[in-house]
């Protein structure tokens, strides 16, 4: 019997990670017959999990949704790590979603066995967290570009130029990206033909989203994409430096809203950023504490060496 139930919720947690799955699949990953399979379905059935079935050469097994969905079975790992994820949302960067996370958070509690709860619990006690200061995105805007981004619809909404003056933009979207602070949307601007990054506190979708729209092929690596609009594009002075260490070593102090780390090889990595000051780009680069050769822009090359040649004349004089 222990085996038995140790196999349905194995089977239950497979169909809960992908939407389709045919019998010989499951059976594979459950070490069984496809027979065994099938009974096991009739048992989550018996139990009020609503698992549908099609026949024939492209049948399978998916588990549907429904307000008589027995709650989700979590393992201890799973069961912390969901307890750890809305503590963090409580404080995040979506309005409203503090006390709606405060309350899954309860009801999450009130399940978990008493051992689980503890830890959970220590960890609420022992945390302190930051609270989000910034913008905050309103979930109604989230979840509209989400479901525009899933099923290939284009999305209008007003924003902001540079300039302070409104414009309406219309996109068509790939992905929502978060950085901690706050939401970027990287999309194909129909209007001004090219891919650019959107603050996503700034849109005001404008309804209804459509038609759909064929994907084109998005940036490369869609975070390096934002880290490098949102840590450059918007400044006056943009900068290539190479830095004499490892990309890996710089990481920890390298924000992806404030820079993008290129590694060239084992001991060398560009840092692509920018400023409206020289004199900040400066300090920030120096700070890092490793040599480093600015490549580009040339204003910042004269800076540095005018700041050079005042600290080597402040150095002595200090002898």
């Amino acid at each position: 019997m222990f085996e038995t139930s140790a196999r349905l919720l194995r089977l239950l947690s497979l169909l809960q990670t992908r939407r389709d799955w045919t019998g010989t699949e499951l059976a594979q990953r459950l070490e069984v017959t496809t027979r065994t399979v099938r009974r096991d379905v009739e048992r989550l059935r018996a139990l009020g999990y609503p698992v549908h079935g099609s026949v024939g050469l492209a049948g399978g097994y998916r588990l549907g949704a429904g307000a008589a969905l027995p709650p989700l079975l979590l393992d201890d790992e799973e069961a912390v790590a969901v307890a750890v994820g809305l503590r963090t949302a409580a404080g995040g960067t979506v309005a409203g979603i503090a006390e709606a996370s405060v309350r899954a958070l309860t009801k999450l509690e009130q399940v978990l066995p008493p051992r689980l709860r503890q830890q959970v619990g220590a960890l609420e006690s022992m945390t302190v967290p930051l609270t989000a200061t910034g913008p905050t995105v309103e979930p109604e805007t989230l979840t509209t570009i989400a479901a525009a981004c899933r099923d290939h619809l284009r999305l209008r909404f007003d924003y902001p130029d540079r300039r302070g003056g409104e414009s309406t933009r219309t996109t068509e979207p790939h992905r929502l990206v978060p950085t901690g602070r706050r939401w970027y949307l990287v999309a194909f601007d129909v209007d001004r033909n090219g891919w650019r990054t959107y603050r996503v506190d700034r849109m005001r979708p404008v309804p209804p989203t459509g038609p759909r729209f064929v994907p084109r092929d998005p940036p490369a690596d869609v975070a390096a994409y934002v880290s490098q609009s949102v840590a450059s594009a918007p400044y006056r002075y943009q900068a290539r430096i190479l830095l004499h260490a490892p990309a890996e070593a710089l990481a920890d102090q390298t924000s992806p809203t404030a820079g993008r780390l290129e590694a060239l090889d084992g001991g060398r990595c560009i840092l692509h950023t920018g400023s409206n000051s020289l004199e900040t780009m400066a300090l920030y680069i120096g700070l890092k504490g490793v040599d480093f050769e600015v490549l580009e822009p040339p204003e910042l090359v004269d800076y540095v060496r005018a700041l050079g040649t005042r600290l080597t004349r402040a150095a002595r004089r200090s002898r």
